[in-house]
């Protein structure tokens, strides 16, 4: 019997058939644990990862311990936008992972334009 994929992972799916990401136009996952928020922005063509932060980065980390996790979400924002500016990208390609643009995701996602990343 084989198995269904249900809820997220079929939204992920769904999503991820559409987007891809490229050198000059890298594709930015992110990640939403209970407690973290992850960031990854990657290049599909080659397979790797181009810059990555989440609130268990050590330059997050120390500002998020006392913050609520949407703060802690705009920290990781700006912390990626900040990569990514620092090695000449600033587009990216959004993909929410199947989550909803809401919330923490979407704090992020505000955040990291805010901080000059074109999306």
């Amino acid at each position: 019997m084989a198995m269904q994929i249900v809820g997220r992972e079929r939204r992920k799916l769904r999503i991820r058939r559409k987007i891809s990401g490229t050198l000059e136009k890298p594709r930015m996952s992110v990640f939403r644990s209970a407690k973290h928020i992850y960031a990854q922005v990657v290049d599909d063509a080659a397979g790797k990862t181009v810059a990555h932060a989440s609130t268990l980065s050590r330059d997050v980390r120390g500002d998020a311990t006392e913050a609520t996790k949407l703060d802690a979400a705009k920290r990781v924002g700006q912390a990626i936008a900040k990569l990514l500016l620092a090695k000449g990208i600033d587009r990216v390609v959004f993909d929410r992972n199947g989550y909803l643009y809401h919330g923490r995701v979407r704090a992020l996602a505000d955040a990291a334009r805010a901080a000059g990343l074109k999306f």
